[in-house]
């Protein structure tokens, strides 16, 4: 009995090994990762909202194409070039925006958690618009980044916390249509002063994991940041910042890695238009390139990581960062009842319509599709065309933003 008792005992034991051995094989879990998804201008020109009024999904069917872009993000961020003060402002003239009062539930619902508001069209409706804009932003726990409803709202420090990564945010602008910052009791707009942005990062990277700046700067229609812009750049990200986003321009520019104290830090000097109604009348087969440039955007994706930096110590660090194309249809000038404005996703546009032609242009597909053969040549050549329109809009962007960050 007891050689049983010993056996069973041998057998357990080797049993019990086998498991630790097992188990010590498992692949070690993931790192704890965080994934911003930006993208740039949310324009309120006075055709983008009467698309949105004829929706009747409103606003996020102008994106609803990204939406799940934004929902799967962590956090989602945009610059909102716009005042939603339509208690305390003027209806929207050119040049002069103003939003209804549904874009920040649509907004919110369509997965952003971050706003720009640090820009130059902040005063557009004065210093009750700024207070107004906050108010309905708050409402939808949205957060809003540069202004605030005095000096103090507009300089603290956001910091938003994702499975125990603290990210830190800070806005500022360098560009003012209008610039009613008068005393620091009354709604301020944050400017871009190098001294004190730099202090504020500096700050901001003793309280977080990540540094996030989103910076209103920059030449309009320009794809090429001026020197002063890589010079700021530098300095911010030496200073502790792990990620710029910027936008004005209204077009792309580059995307790049900066490296300082053995870390790296991802540039974005112009993220572009989202929505607007700029460049309506562009049409692939009429215009050269760049006639449709404010259309162009990108969906700039970084992931981070924790793990070990190069001095063994636990950090958040930079892991991947890419581009999206994105590409804002406008049926400006076509014989439709309804008006119609959207940002679409070029990659998988183009895979939409490579399967349209497919069958289209397949014997026995096609004319189950559409039995008019001349109906069918022309839907053919119409979608070759669109196909043509988005190839070069996705080379434009690549060109411009980078090979390296812009997939095909």
């Amino acid at each position: 009995m007891r050689q049983l008792h010993l056996g069973a005992a041998l057998l357990l034991g080797l049993g019990l090994m086998g498991c630790r051995s097992r188990r010590a094989e498992a692949p070690p879990p993931p790192p704890v990762s965080l994934t911003v998804v930006a993208v740039g201008d949310i324009l309120m020109h006075q055709d983008v909202k009467r698309a949105a009024e004829l929706d009747p999904n409103g606003f996020p069917s102008l994106w609803a194409d990204l939406i799940p872009l934004f929902q799967g993000a962590d956090l989602a961020f945009a610059n909102l070039e716009t005042p939603i003060a339509p208690q305390t402002g003027r209806p929207g003239v050119p040049f002069q925006f103003n939003a209804p009062e549904t874009l920040p539930a649509a907004l919110r619902a369509s997965g952003f958690t971050v706003l720009a508001t640090a820009n130059n069209h902040a005063f557009d409706q004065g210093s009750k618009g700024v207070r107004e804009t906050l108010e309905r932003l708050r409402a939808e726990r949205l957060v809003a980044i540069g202004s605030g409803e005095d000096r103090a709202q507009a300089e603290r420090l956001q910091i938003l916390e994702h499975q125990g990564i603290k990210v830190a945010f800070l806005g500022f602008t360098d560009l003012f249509n209008l610039d009613l910052n008068r005393r620091a009791s009354e709604p301020w707009v944050r400017p871009l002063d190098l001294e004190p942005a730099l202090l504020a990062v500096r700050e901001a990277r003793g309280q977080a994991d990540l540094v996030v700046v989103s910076l209103h700067w920059g030449n309009e229609y320009q794809h090429t940041p001026t020197r002063r812009q890589k010079d700021i750049a530098r300095a911010l990200v030496e200073a502790g910042c792990d990620l710029i986003l910027g936008h004005h321009p209204h077009v792309l520019q580059p995307v790049e890695v900066l490296e300082s104290g053995g870390r790296r830090a991802l540039v974005a000097y112009s993220l572009g238009n989202f929505i607007s109604n700029q460049d309506r009348m562009y049409r692939a087969d009429l215009f050269p390139v760049a006639g449709g440039d404010n259309r162009d955007g990108a969906a700039l994706r970084v992931r981070f990581e924790r793990r070990p930096g190069s001095d063994g110590r636990e950090r958040v660090l930079l892991a991947e960062a890419s581009a999206e194309p994105l590409w804002t249809e406008n049926n400006w000038g076509a014989p439709a009842t309804r008006r119609e404005i959207r940002v679409i996703r070029v990659a998988a546009a183009e895979a939409r319509v490579r399967v349209d032609l497919d069958q289209l242009s397949d014997a026995v597909e096609g004319p189950k599709l559409q039995p008019d053969a001349a109906q069918r040549r022309r839907a053919i050549l119409d979608k070759q065309e669109y196909l043509r329109t988005l190839i070069l809009r996705r080379k434009r962007v690549a060109e411009v933003v980078g090979e390296t960050f812009v997939s095909r």
